[in-house]
């Protein structure tokens, strides 16, 4: 039942995007294009057991991720594990990829938050925000823009 409740508690976001899957494909799994709208990643393979880390100051404070790499499944779905240093919980990604033509149906998912230390800094609108801003404006604007070159 732990799964069902987590599942719940996940925080989703899915978007239909104006580039093709390799495009949206490459700009989640390339280091040096995620380094563009994503995070900056010191380095990066799409490769289940592949760990990596980043840092994102925030309102003065630094939080220092580390993931790795669970499940990939070329053009379809990639995810991992995403933790904070030094912190309780853990919590797993999973972005998965649909064609719609010549578009992207692109499904974020965040379970596990619940995990996390229950001080404002962890909250769930935090990554409903956060998320929600990534895909919307990071992401979107680097694969569609990339899809009118």
């Amino acid at each position: 039942m732990t799964t069902k409740s987590n599942l719940a508690d996940a925080v989703v976001v899915e978007r239909t995007l104006n580039a093709p899957v390799p495009r949206v494909w490459r700009a989640l799994t390339d280091v040096d294009q995620m380094r563009q709208w994503y995070f900056d990643l010191k380095a990066f393979k799409p490769e289940v057991g592949f760990e990596f880390e980043f840092l994102v100051e925030h309102e003065g404070n630094r939080y220092h991720h580390l993931c790795k790499v669970t499940d990939v499944v070329p053009q379809e779905k990639i995810a991992y594990t995403w933790r904070y240093k030094g912190e309780p919980g853990d919590s797993l990604v999973t972005i998965e990829l649909a064609p719609e033509g010549d578009k992207t149906r692109l499904k974020l998912t965040h379970a596990g938050m619940e995990t996390f230390p229950k001080t404002p800094a962890y909250a769930r609108k935090n990554f409903e925000t956060g998320w929600t801003q990534i895909v919307d404006s990071e992401l979107r604007q680097f694969v569609e823009q990339k899809n009118k070159t």
